[in-house]
């Protein structure tokens, strides 16, 4: 077989290797959080790691948070202002991360995902990856399973599905998404980066959206990174099926493909500025409230969502 998957650690620490025998491309995911740690091919004779992942599944759990390096964000996305929504003329409030005066990142970003399903053959090699959220937080009593399913396929490409099934006996709200961070050398100041969006959310000075948009079409074409801070929110084209984004810098290029599930990307550059966080959502900040994007998901009623991930080598 071409491909192979590789498990080690145990219990809820495990390690899931994807690799390609042939290319030698993988991709490193932990059950904690099913989140990507590594993602890499050979290139220029050495293994070069896009992701700014951890040193392990320990330090994972350590230090998950501030950061939310490669987190699954779920039942909300990026900002829940002051941690509160009204759903079905109930008030609701949530307890778990905050940064300041608003809740962060959803609350399955340290779940413990079960390794359900994983295998290799000619064209693929995958794993797949089960938590079931049973009323775990007051702030949000809707029981629902998440299934995310990890592939890496011919051409360096990793898909990553989720789908989100609703469990309980009421609709709930929902939105959905990833924070992974990438790196393609020592700074993001030597990359470009290009999407299909001309809009970008107005935010207030919480980072909260004002339901405002602003024309923006910096990105359109690539554009140097060098100095720029964002911390903001963009509108993909809706009429393209599957808008990509790039980042490059002189030795590779990272392409991101999300199909219509992920409407909205929201980027951010850390302080540190070695890596950028690039990440697919399915609805605006904050949307619990105002509704951008909001899915409502009704008893036993299922939703997928899905982005893929490829990594060329530029031409010396």
């Amino acid at each position: 077989m071409s491909y192979e998957t590789i498990i080690s650690g145990t219990g809820d620490d495990k390690k899931i290797l994807l690799r390609n025998k042939v290319s030698e491309t993988e991709a490193e995911i932990f059950s904690f959080g099913a989140l990507l740690n590594s993602f890499s091919i050979q290139h220029n004779g050495k293994l070069q790691n896009v992701v700014d992942g951890f040193s392990n599944v320990d330090e994972a759990r350590k230090e998950i948070t501030p950061g939310f390096k490669s987190a699954k964000l779920s039942p909300f996305v990026c900002r829940l202002k002051n941690g509160e929504y009204q759903f079905n003329e109930r008030l609701f409030i949530t307890d778990k991360f905050f940064m300041k005066e608003h809740a962060l990142h959803g609350l399955l970003y340290d779940a413990d995902f079960i390794l359900t399903e994983y295998g290799a053959d000619d064209n693929k090699a995958f794993a797949k990856f089960v938590y079931t959220y049973k009323n775990l937080n007051e702030g949000f009593p809707f029981p629902y399973k998440t299934e995310i399913t990890y592939q890496l396929e011919e051409q360096n490409r990793l898909s990553v599905t989720t789908q989100i099934s609703n469990e309980g006996k009421t609709a709930m709200p929902l939105a959905d998404g990833w924070h992974p961070y990438f790196t393609l050398g020592k700074t993001i100041d030597d990359c470009s980066l290009q999407f299909e969006s001309e809009t970008m959310l107005e935010f207030d000075a919480g980072l909260i959206p004002t339901k405002e948009k602003i024309d923006d079409t910096r990105f359109l074409h690539p554009s140097s990174l060098e100095g720029i801070g964002l911390d903001n929110c963009f509108e993909l084209k809706k009429y393209l099926n599957r808008p990509r984004c790039f980042l490059k810098n002189e030795n590779l290029t990272l392409a991101i493909e999300p199909d219509a599930s992920y409407p909205y990307l929201q980027i951010y550059t850390p302080p540190h500025r070695r890596s950028i966080a690039i990440e697919n959502v399915s609805s605006a900040p904050d949307a619990f409230n105002n509704k951008m994007g909001l899915i409502i998901l009704q008893p036993g009623e299922q939703r997928v969502f899905k982005t893929a991930y490829q990594i060329f080598g530029n031409k010396s």
